[in-house]
């Protein structure tokens, strides 16, 4: 076998001749490999089998490095019309060849592979799946992501491709792109996709799929192809998903720019996935049918189509893509429901933070993609803030034209987040250096603090000086300040940039108290008196002590697996009579257990909000030396195991009612603002 050696180099789609200024046009391309891959895949869900062809084409070829996963035989593989070998020694290895840099215009490769898939497991929870790139078969849906190497791969490289996927009849199939071909005969269905814009690699779906169509017009009069590919157990919702799909199309063509795609797709899949892909989304079965999914998360998975999918992310440099989508997604269908829900998601977003211990938290630029409950914490929470704050900072006018230049510019193009800045600089002609520096590259946040309050009258008013404190080094921070009179509140924005400053302000009439930031504008550390306690507290901290009540076997192990799922790593027990820790602490136990260990711990009884309603409760409460406590009481074991799935989703509340699976009733404990009564 012929071996050789291999340099990743960078790739991304150049537009200069939408760059107009020399801010952009500065940037210097990185030299790529052109790619293209024209693949036929023939797959049997039923024996779980596969067979492939892969040819690619690279122009300009620089040195390379081809990778199939280790669970395929190699049948064929030859380069430029010579063997290429079928790269490993080994059975169990995965096949990997190394080109070098070879002297031509182009050069071609086709290998011919077969393998067995893994058998689909519709028991995984989302978070399992998305920890287990495995391509996945079975007559209730396939699965093949591009991170399992289920075809032959050019690394590090994106590519243009064409798909052609053949299945037994009854299962129908789909990639990303466009759909180009499509026949269905008693034996068998074909389709052919097509997608002409670097893309990062190739997923491939497939299922007993009834598909429903329709076409939409976009901002240009152009058609867009809008499918479902449905279980046939749901395929009654294709409708509304079709013209949930419509709504979101025209909101984000109006306040973004052109969609840049000629289709999309919304697939289900038989596991609790929830994957974006360009021009489609891929969502389990159960999640498509809960109400709230159409109003919430597919408008964020279409929105991807512009950001992630449509602007690629730098990952050498953090990824922006998952903040921003959130920003104009998820949070600005709080904004459209009220200024309270909007207050409240800022709100869940920095208790999400407060609730991290030291080492968790990373800068933005860290930040590539979700792995766990503290990365999404930093890269969808912090990253939405940090728009929701340049906005505040540029005004709506600016922020929006910074939005549509940096679509109009950066499309299909790699983009980092000076690429970012250098927009929203360009469309404001302000300098945004330090505010993009101090929250991108910095890990944490600042904590600030109403020092010192005084008053007195001044003339036919008044004179009040305010002393804010701040941790070092110091942010660089517009803080609003609330003042309130008898007249109302008045928001006032104090310019700090040191770590104390103090600050006088004339009023006409007089003050009654000062509040810090009630609005929750400012990506801070909450003091300990605003930060309700969250169930988040005890899954995200490592610390955190675990307390098993019951001595019933089945009970315990329902207990112990419910603890894991939550805390997602290996667990620290204690005995129900150890002292309490300094750390969080999670209890778990049946409702006799639990009110016996509150009264021998001399903790508060149940709150009134959860009582013994319901079949299971959950709460919170903060302890006098300000560890954070959860409690879990369960009726029985088949109470308690029916909480498995769902609560681990419901780390953002402070107590939950559950009848079952289904939560009843949930809340956060109120927060207790920052407030000064002016003497």
């Amino acid at each position: 076998m012929t071996t050789f050696t291999f340099i990743r180099t960078c790739f991304f789609l150049l537009l200069t001749s939408l760059v107009a200024q020399p801010a952009f046009s500065a940037r210097v391309p990185v030299k790529h490999n052109d790619v293209e891959y024209d693949i036929t895949v023939k797959i049997d869900p039923v024996n779980r089998t596969i067979e492939g062809k892969s040819l690619i084409t690279v122009d300009r070829p620089r040195e390379l490095q081809l990778i199939l996963g280790a669970g395929y035989e190699v049948i064929q593989a030859d380069f430029n019309d010579g063997p290429l070998g079928i790269g490993r020694e080994q059975a169990n290895q995965p096949h990997i060849w190394n080109i070098p840099f070879l002297f031509r215009h182009q050069v071609q490769f086709l290998i011919r592979w077969k393998g067995v898939l893994a058998p689909l497991d519709t028991s995984l929870d989302h978070q399992q799946t998305l920890g287990r790139p495995i391509a996945v078969s079975g007559e209730a849906g396939t699965f093949l992501p591009d991170s399992s190497d289920w075809y032959p791969r050019v690394v590090g490289q994106m590519v243009r491709y064409k798909v052609s996927i053949e299945l037994p009849s009854g299962q129908k199939g789909l990639v990303a792109g466009r759909l180009i071909e499509e026949h269905e005969s008693p034996q068998n269905y074909q389709a052919v996709f097509q997608f002409s814009h670097p893309a990062e690699g190739i997923d491939l779906m497939a299922g007993p799929y009834a598909i429903e169509t329709q076409t939409h017009q976009n901002i240009n009069h152009k058609p867009i192809q809008l499918r479902t590919y449905f279980h046939p157990q749901i395929s009654g919702l294709s409708k509304d998903y079709l013209d949930a799909v419509k709504r979101y199309l025209e909101l984000y063509e109006s306040s973004i720019g052109e969609y840049p795609y000629t289709e999309f797709s919304v697939v289900s899949s038989p596991t609790p996935t929830g994957f974006g892909m360009p021009t489609l989304t891929y969502l389990g079965v159960d999640v498509l049918q809960l109400p709230f999914i159409r109003s919430t998360s597919l408008g964020h998975e279409v929105l991807h189509n512009w950001w992630g999918n449509g602007v690629y992310p730098d990952y050498k440099s953090g990824n922006w893509s998952e903040g921003l989508t959130t920003f104009m997604a998820d949070y600005a269908y709080k904004e459209q429901e009220s200024d309270a829900a909007a207050r409240d998601m800022r709100l869940s977003w920095l208790r999400d933070f407060a609730a991290l211990q030291p080492g968790q938290d990373a800068p933005l630029t860290a930040f590539t993609s979700r792995t766990h409950g503290a990365s999404k914490i930093v890269g969808y929470n912090k990253a939405a803030m940090f728009f929701f704050m340049l906005r505040d900072h540029l005004g709506e006018t600016l922020f929006q034209r910074g939005i549509q230049g940096l679509w109009q510019v950066q499309r299909f193009r790699v983009t980092s987040w000076l690429d970012v800045q250098r927009m929203f600089e360009m469309v404001s002609g302000q300098p945004l250096g330090p505010f993009f520096a101090q929250w991108l590259n910095r890990s944490g946040a600042p904590a600030i603090e109403l020092a010192e309050v005084k008053n007195a009258a001044a003339g036919s008013g008044y004179e009040m000086s305010i002393t804010l404190k701040q941790s070092e080094p110091a942010y660089q921070l517009q803080v609003p300040v609330a003042v309130e009179t008898q007249q109302g509140s008045t928001i006032h924005r104090l310019d700090v940039q040191q770590a104390q400053q103090t600050f006088t302000l004339k009023l006409t009439d007089k003050p009654l108290a000062v509040s810090l930031d009630p609005d929750l504008r400012l990506f801070r550390h909450l003091a300990p008196g605003e930060a309700p306690p969250i169930l988040r507290e005890v899954m995200v901290n490592a610390a955190t002590q675990t307390v098993l009540l019951s001595d019933q076997p089945e009970v315990r192990k329902i207990a112990e697996t419910l603890a894991s799922k939550l805390q997602d790593r290996k667990l620290h027990t204690a005995a129900s009579g150890d002292p309490l820790s300094a750390a969080p602490t999670l209890v778990i136990g049946l409702q006799a257990e639990i009110d016996a260990w509150l009264a021998a711990k001399q903790l508060p009884d149940r709150p009134d909000e959860t009582g013994k309603k319901g079949s299971a409760q959950v709460w919170t409460l903060a302890r006098a030396d300000g560890a954070s406590l959860a409690i879990i009481s369960a009726q029985d074991a088949a109470s308690l195991e029916a909480l498995i799935r769902p609560l681990p989703h419901y780390g953002r509340q402070s107590y939950l009612v559950f009848d079952g699976r289904q939560a009843i009733e949930k809340g956060v404990w109120p927060m207790q603002v920052q407030k000064v009564t002016v003497e």
